[in-house]
C-alpha cells in the first residue's frame, strides 16, 4: 500500500474550460440541453423548432416500419455494412430513394453528416482542389478539413467566385461544395448555375439536400430534381433521413460508379457501425408516405408562409423561416418567452450563424390544423413586437 503523492499539486490541466465557460456565459452563447417531454412532436409545446418538416416522426405508418424492422432485424445493425451491418432493408431502402430522387444509386451511412463526411473526403484528398460556399453546414465544413485537398471558401451563392476559383486551380480534380437549401436561413442554391461553371470547368457539383428532400421539387423530390439536375453524371447529392423522412441517418445519390467508389474508400462508411435496423424501416416508411401523398411538400411551404406573415418576414423557399433579431440575448429571451406561451422554436446563435445575426429560427411542419397555426402566428406576433420594442417578454 502507498502512502500520499508528496508531489505538490501542479496547476489543473483542464482549468482553461472554466475560463471559456464564463465568457461563454458572458456573451450569451453557453448551450444546455433540454431533455423535451415524452410524445409525438415534442409533448404539450407546439414544436416549430424540430426538422420533422412532414410531420412523419410519429406517423403511425413510419412508426410501424421501424416496429416491424426491430421485431425482423433486431436492435443494431450489428457491425458496418461491410461485415454484418447491411441488410435487405438497407438495399430496398437505398434503391428506393435513388429511384425517388432520380439519382443512379443511393448508399446509406448513420447518419448525414457521417455521409459527408465520407463522400468529400473520398471524392478529393491531396492534389485535389474543393470549392466550398461559406455558408455550408458544419458537416460539410468538417469535411473538406479532412479532406486534405486544397480548399477556397467562396462567398454565399457567390457563382463567379466558384468559377473565378476554378479557372484558377492547377489541380486536375475539384469538387464544389454548397447546401441545396440552407439550414440557418432557408434560401436556395443556384444549382442550374453552379451547374453551369462546374461543366465548363471539368469540376463536380455536390449539393446537400438535408433541407430540400420532402420540400422542394416535384413532390419533395429535393431541389436537384426541381433544377432538372438528379441523374447527372457530374452531380452528386446528400441527404439526411433525419429530417422530411422524420428518422435517422443519411445517403450518398448519384452515378453507381460514385457509391462503389465510397464503398471501397469513404472512412465514416467502412469503420463505422450500419444505420439501425429500426431506423432504416422508418425512413422507408415515410419515403413511401412521401411518395404516395405529394401534397405534404406543398402543405409544408404552405405553414412556411404563413408563419413567416406573423413575423413580418421575408416570403420563405423552404420550410425554414429565419427572424433575425441581432444579439443573442434578445433571440433567447424570445425563444423562452414562445416557449412559456406554448411555443418551441430554435434558437440560433454563434457560431451556427454569423455576429449580429442571432435569430429565430421557425421550422414549418405539414399537417398542423387551422387551430395549431393560428395558436402559433399568435403568439409569434406577441413574442416579436415585445422583442422589436424592448420590451419585457
Amino acid at each position: 500500500m502507498t502512502g500520499p503523492d508528496p508531489t505538490p499539486p501542479g496547476p489543473r490541466p483542464l482549468a482553461w474550460l472554466d475560463t471559456h465557460a464564463c465568457a461563454r456565459t458572458e456573451a450569451g452563447l453557453r448551450r444546455r440541453l433540454s431533455p423535451r417531454p415524452a410524445g409525438p412532436a415534442g409533448g404539450p409545446a407546439l414544436d416549430l423548432a424540430g426538422n420533422d418538416y412532414l410531420g412523419l416522426s410519429a406517423d403511425p405508418r413510419v412508426v410501424a416500419g421501424a416496429t416491424e424492422a426491430l421485431r425482423t432485424w433486431g436492435a443494431g445493425a450489428t457491425g458496418s455494412r461491410l461485415v454484418t451491418g447491411s441488410t435487405a432493408l438497407h438495399a430496398e431502402l437505398e434503391a428506393e430513394l435513388a429511384a425517388f430522387c432520380g439519382h443512379d444509386d443511393a448508399l446509406v451511412f448513420s447518419s448525414g453528416y457521417t455521409a459527408n463526411l465520407g463522400v468529400v473526403t473520398a471524392l478529393t484528398g491531396p492534389g485535389a482542389l474543393i470549392v466550398s460556399d461559406a455558408a455550408a453546414h458544419a458537416s460539410l465544413v468538417d469535411a473538406c478539413r479532412l479532406s486534405r485537398a486544397r480548399v477556397v471558401v467562396v462567398p454565399h451563392a457567390d457563382v463567379d467566385a466558384v468559377d473565378a476559383a476554378l479557372a484558377a486551380r492547377t489541380e486536375t480534380r475539384a469538387l464544389v461544395v454548397t447546401d441545396s437549401v440552407g439550414s440557418a436561413d432557408g434560401d436556395l442554391a443556384p444549382l442550374a448555375a453552379l451547374h453551369r461553371v462546374c461543366r465548363a470547368r471539368g469540376a463536380v457539383l455536390l449539393a446537400d439536400e438535408a433541407h430540400g428532400l420532402g420540400v422542394r421539387g416535384p413532390g419533395g423530390r429535393g431541389l436537384l430534381a426541381e433544377t432538372g439536375l438528379a441523374g447527372a453524371d457530374d452531380v452528386v447529392a446528400t441527404v439526411t433521413l433525419s429530417k422530411a423522412l422524420g428518422s435517422q441517418g443519411g445517403a450518398v445519390l448519384g452515378p453507381a460508379a460514385v457509391t462503389a467508389h465510397l464503398v471501397d474508400s469513404a472512412r465514416s462508411f467502412i469503420f463505422d457501425t450500419g444505420l439501425a435496423p429500426a431506423a432504416t424501416g422508418a425512413a422507408l416508411a415515410a419515403l413511401r408516405v412521401l411518395a404516395s401523398e405529394p401534397e405534404r411538400a406543398a402543405d409544408v411551404l404552405r405553414v412556411a408562409g404563413a408563419l413567416a406573415a406573423a413575423c413580418d418576414a421575408a416570403v420563405p423557399v423552404s420550410a425554414v423561416v429565419p427572424v433575425v433579431l441581432g444579439e443573442p440575448g434578445p433571440a433567447v429571451a424570445a425563444a423562452a418567452a414562445c416557449l412559456r406561451r406554448g411555443l418551441r422554436v430554435g434558437c440560433f446563435r454563434p457560431p451556427s450563424v454569423p455576429p449580429g445575426t442571432s435569430r429565430l429560427r421557425l421550422t414549418a411542419r405539414a399537417g398542423l390544423t387551422g387551430a395549431q397555426l393560428s395558436f402559433a402566428t399568435g403568439v409569434l406576433a406577441e413574442v416579436l413586437a415585445d422583442a422589436r420594442t424592448g420590451a419585457p417578454a
